[in-house]
């Protein structure tokens, strides 16, 4: 397989990451969510504590300079607890049967669902018009991942998805917890390496005989191989875990941040490419949807940004929490 040249990697931001929806508007979130003073707690052996400390934030070697992925930089970081796993299925049901909630995907009544994922048969959909892979399905939300009544295919320990960042906000409430800042997630998704591209070293995923994460192997967006074991998302828990006990940092689905999407530079190209993203929130770490020839983003240093009302079939998250006392 050729690699992309520097140009064709560098020369737009691509589509295919995550669409939004038309509206940015930020949405309420829900009153309903329990207060964590309540006792509300999580399994600590499913945490994983990471050392305080000089984080590393970005690359020197970036392959998108117009997402900002450069330069390399250190941030003085506290210590923190983190999810060895994105939040899955199970996890995000319990919370929906204790407290009630509605997610932004079913009071809005659509998702943003990949077509490769759709079943045989489904009836016409919209397509989002730069990225016509992605179809907004009536019907699509956590539970019915791939349109209306397919509930029965949901896998509980895979990664929850079509939740927007507000769905994840008040997940977190519930949960004693909060979004990662982009310094915590790269710090952690390192797991104690230096300016390495992935969380297990330098070596690049490929179609061949080297998969340590969940990506597409073979065209996108026409025929996905499964050479890694999965078309679609993959177990939370799955493949090798990184340094610090972390599974699928990059990979699988993208990761939600608390942060706002932001690009600071004074040129001309970067502002205009990233002038309609007013209110996004940032996301890390790549999804099953991602290849080399196309969203090379399943990099620590690579970044995405989506509205936070949006959901679609690759976005999850997970969370941090404050170290325990000693």
């Amino acid at each position: 397989m050729r690699p992309p040249s520097e140009t064709e990697l560098c020369e737009a931001v691509k589509p295919c990451c995550a669409p939004s929806r038309p509206s940015t508007t930020t949405q309420k979130l829900q009153s309903t969510v329990t207060d964590p003073q309540t006792g509300q707690s999580h399994d600590t052996k499913a945490l994983a504590a990471i050392p305080g400390g000089p984080a590393l934030l970005g690359t020197d070697r970036p392959v998108f300079p117009i997402d900002g992925e450069g330069p390399l930089r250190k941030k003085e970081i506290a210590a923190f607890r983190m999810d060895k796993t994105t939040v899955t299925n199970a996890r995000f049901q319990a919370f929906v049967a204790e407290t009630g909630y509605v997610t932004d995907a079913e009071r809005l009544g659509d998702s943003l669902v990949f077509q490769g994922l759709l079943p045989k048969g489904s009836p016409p959909s919209r397509a989002v018009a730069n990225a016509p892979w992605w179809r907004m399905i009536s019907g699509a939300n956590w539970r019915n991942i791939f349109g209306p009544d397919t509930a029965g295919r949901l896998e509980m320990d895979h990664p929850v998805t079509h939740v927007s960042w507000n769905d994840a906000r008040a997940f977190a409430v519930w949960a004693g917890g909060r979004l990662p800042t982009e310094a915590e997630w790269e710090h952690a998704a390192r797991g104690g390496l230096a300016d390495q591209p992935f969380p297990w070293g330098e070596r690049e995923p490929n179609d061949t005989d080297f998969q340590p994460c969940n990506i597409w192997q073979g065209r996108f967006p026409h025929h996905d191989t499964g050479l890694d074991g999965y078309v679609g998302t993959a177990p939370a828990q799955s493949f090798a875990p990184n340094g610090y006990g972390l599974y699928n940092m990059v990979g699988n689905v993208w990761e939600m941040t608390c942060e706002a999407f932001k690009v600071r530079s004074l040129k001309k190209a970067v502002i205009a490419a990233h002038a309609d993203k007013k209110g996004y929130k940032l996301s890390k770490g790549g999804s099953f949807l991602c290849h080399r020839s196309y969203c090379y983003r399943y990099r620590i240093a690579a970044k995405n940004s989506t509205s936070p009302d949006t959901s679609t079939s690759h976005l999850g998250f997970r969370l941090v929490y404050d170290a325990m006392e000693s």
